[in-house]
């Protein structure tokens, strides 16, 4: 492979990452291993996804990141050994969130500052409000988790209410501003956007 982006590396399994042309992924971030960045991605500074525990036949699953998701800075992605984690098409991952799979983010979720997702399935326009802790469960669509919540089965979770239109609003312009600064980075230096890779 030839890149000039250096924290775009193989694991020990061979693996090399997947990145769609049109993402952004800035250069201090570390992209490691079985990952599969889909079109129109943001990767802000100091991300690190690592996909590079391999199960007993000595596979690596994936990490798939689809369209139009943004992963601010100082996110951390992994997984367990034979275990996948996706993030599904225009989800916002806040900065200094965890996520460890394995775990499902679905469409248009939000995750909030300094949360951590582990071993869970947030369906699709989840918030998870800031330094919460989700683990164990299936939150449902639309569900609002607020900050510091700690959920670690789904009667936890009966209790909160469905977003709002407040809230659906101040995602729509997280996505926004995101998409700007991935189209701003791009064209102010076209030799830190990362080509498809295989």
């Amino acid at each position: 492979m030839t890149t000039l982006h250096q924290g775009i590396r193989s694991n020990p399994s061979g693996d090399w990452p997947e990145i769609d042309p049109t993402a952004f992924v800035d250069p201090s971030a570390q992209i490691i291993g079985n990952v599969r960045i889909g079109e129109r991605v943001y990767v802000a500074p100091m991300v690190v996804i690592r996909a590079d525990e391999a199960d007993a036949e000595g596979r690596v699953q994936p990490i798939v990141i689809e369209a139009e998701t943004n992963i601010q800075d100082g996110v951390i992605i992994h997984s367990m050994a034979g275990l996948p984690v996706t993030i599904g098409r225009g989800a916002s991952i806040a900065h200094g969130v965890i996520l460890h799979g394995p775990c499902t983010i679905g469409e248009s979720c939000f995750v909030a500052l300094r949360a951590t997702i582990y071993s869970a399935i947030l369906e699709d326009y989840v918030w998870v409000g800031i330094g919460s802790t989700v683990m164990r469960t299936t939150v449902p669509s639309h569900t609002m988790i607020p900050a510091g919540s700690v959920i670690r089965t789904s009667s936890d979770v009966r209790t909160f209410r469905f977003i709002n239109e407040k809230e659906e609003k101040y995602q729509a312009n997280v996505f926004s501003a995101a998409a700007a600064l991935r189209e701003g980075y791009a064209g102010l230096n076209e030799s830190t956007r990362p080509e498809k890779t295989g």
